[in-house]
């Protein structure tokens, strides 16, 4: 999958079955769907697929606990199917991660060993493996690291981890390998309507080039997240927020505040919310808030209150103390929640399920959801596109789609960092023999290599610094001034590989600093 191929993909085609504005986990989930029933489609994102909330989540494949506390039985039901099916679809990127809850009350452990064994019922022969209660000496055990005071026992579950981004660039491989035009970079400006005010394509340009192209279809659907707001306001006369954004925040810290295997569920912080720690990549991630903001931004900033409730929350649970001078990475996602009918209503009840809107114009929008159900997500947006559209009544296929880069998770080496590209590890391997100068590292503290630069720019359409470090190799969510130190190198390989100049090259360096500072506490960000 590579830029120059897709622009000829749009250049053949005239007149497309389905448009889908957005390249986030709804947008490349539909993008599958809808080209492996047969349909002529082509995806349009304005930045990098996953530049949004889709590359900056808790890394959970989840049934959602959380939601089986609040009777919302359905939705988990649901979820837990689809976290099956991801493990065995994309079973180089999800794996098995087993959670610990620990309880400091008389009456947690069994509260939660009998949740949990519900859990386990409701997920069926897709089960990841049996929840079980532990005593205090065995959660310590488990948990070397867990703050010993006041602790009378433990529950231990299980749930799948995965590398969200990669995910995403995975799908859009899948989607072009099934025949859809996949565009990063390329941004919707205008609906095309005719005169009976229906949406009959699109005017997007290329960010690369700065050419304007029109583009034809039966169908156009929004999956923009938090920036369906953007896309409404150009669909409708009369206009009304269909989301509110709530940003969540994870700080990124050494594996030595959590050492072993075993994730940390927090499932009750003081302000009711839900706190994890999870091992990702050799490292810990901690998160998150929920915490409504005013707008839509594309690179939001962590606040100093979420910072410091994230710190004080950890601080509790955990022998090693995480301070600010610690922290490596923070990074800040939002969430497009469905816009309340209450205005009283606060984050943790707004509803996190999805929602398909038809507007007059034929404008199909997707908000809500999450990773863990984006595969059914895109099945009941297609079948909703085909009944509104009339378009050929072809049966969704995605059920047991292999992704792109599938392997059988046993066969996964999850200690290779390599692990990420799956069945493509081997061609990486191949680049570096062919081309030895790519065997160089990035960093002298990571395994990423030059290889990896250049893959991403010939196999999954990474154009910028920033496409790299933060989405393809996840050096920026991991360790912000290793990244920083990293992007000259990286800025100079794609240049190469793209044919810019030194202008370009200052350019990419100046813009992904400034990204990059967002990463980073304020007393550490660079001048």
């Amino acid at each position: 999958m590579n830029r120059n191929n897709q622009l000829e993909k749009l250049k053949k085609n005239q007149n497309w079955d389905i448009i889908i504005i957005g390249g986030g986990a709804n947008g490349l989930g539909a993008a599958v769907d809808a080209s492996s029933r047969g349909f002529k489609t082509i995806v349009l994102e304005a930045v990098d697929f996953a530049k949004g909330t889709s590359s900056r989540s808790t890394k959970l494949v989840h049934g959602g606990v959380r939601y089986l506390e609040q009777g919302n039985i359905p939705l988990v039901i649901e979820a837990l199917k689809e976290r099956g099916l991801m493990e065995k679809n994309a079973g180089h990127l999800v794996k098995n991660e087993s959670f610990i809850i620990p309880n400091y009350n008389w009456w947690g452990g069994y509260f939660y060993t009998f949740g949990l064994k519900l859990y386990d019922l409701l997920s069926g022969r897709l089960s990841l493996g049996s929840s079980k209660y532990l005593s205090k000496e065995k959660t310590i055990e488990l948990i070397s690291s867990i703050e010993p005071t006041g602790l009378r026992s433990g529950v231990l579950y299980h749930d799948g981890q995965f590398d969200d981004s990669r995910l995403a660039v995975n799908l859009a491989q899948t989607a072009a390998d099934n025949g859809a035009c996949v565009l990063n970079h390329f941004k919707v400006t205008q609906l095309i309507k005719d005169n009976q005010n229906k949406i009959t394509g699109v005017i997007a340009v290329d960010q690369e080039t700065q050419e304007e192209h029109s583009i034809l279809s039966k169908a156009v659907i929004n999956a923009t997240g938090v920036f369906t707001n953007a896309i409404m306001k150009m669909n409708d006369t009369v206009y009304k927020k269909y989301i509110v954004p709530s940003q969540g925040i994870h700080l990124v810290f050494d594996k030595s505040f959590l050492p072993g295997e075993h994730a940390l569920m927090i499932p009750k912080t003081n302000d009711g919310r839900v706190l994890f720690a999870v091992p990702w990549h050799d490292k810990i991630v901690i998160g998150t808030t929920d915490t409504l903001v005013k707008k839509s931004d594309i690179e939001p900033i962590a606040l100093e209150e979420e910072i410091e409730f994230v710190l004080e929350t950890a601080k509790k649970y955990l022998t090693k103390k995480p301070t600010r001078a610690d922290v490596l990475s923070v990074f800040a996602g939002l969430r497009p929640l469905a816009a309340p009918e209450n205005k009283a209503q606060i984050t943790k009840e707004v509803s996190r399920s999805h929602k398909i809107i038809v507007s007059e114009t034929g404008l199909i929008t997707i908000t809500g959801g999450k990773w863990t159900t984006y595969r059914k997500i895109a099945e009941d947006l297609i079948d909703k596109t085909i009944e509104t559209h009339q378009l050929p009544k072809l049966k969704c296929k995605t059920k047991y789609l292999s992704i792109h880069g599938n392997k059988k998770n046993s066969s996964a080496d999850f200690e290779n960092h390599l692990f990420v590209y799956g069945t493509d590890s081997k061609s990486i391997l191949e680049l570096q023999e062919n081309e030895p100068e790519l065997k160089e590292k990035l960093h002298p503290n990571y395994n990423y290599t030059l290889a990896e630069v250049a893959w991403a720019v010939r196999k999954e359409m990474a154009a910028t610094v920033e496409d790299v470090l933060a989405r393809r190799v996840r050096l920026l969510f991991l360790d912000a001034r290793a990244a920083i130190t990293c992007a000259d190198k990286v800025a100079r390989l794609l240049a190469k590989e793209l044919k810019h100049d030194e202008i370009w090259v200052q350019n990419q360096l100046v813009d992904f600093k400034t990204v990059a500072n967002g990463f980073l506490l304020k007393e550490f960000r660079l001048k």
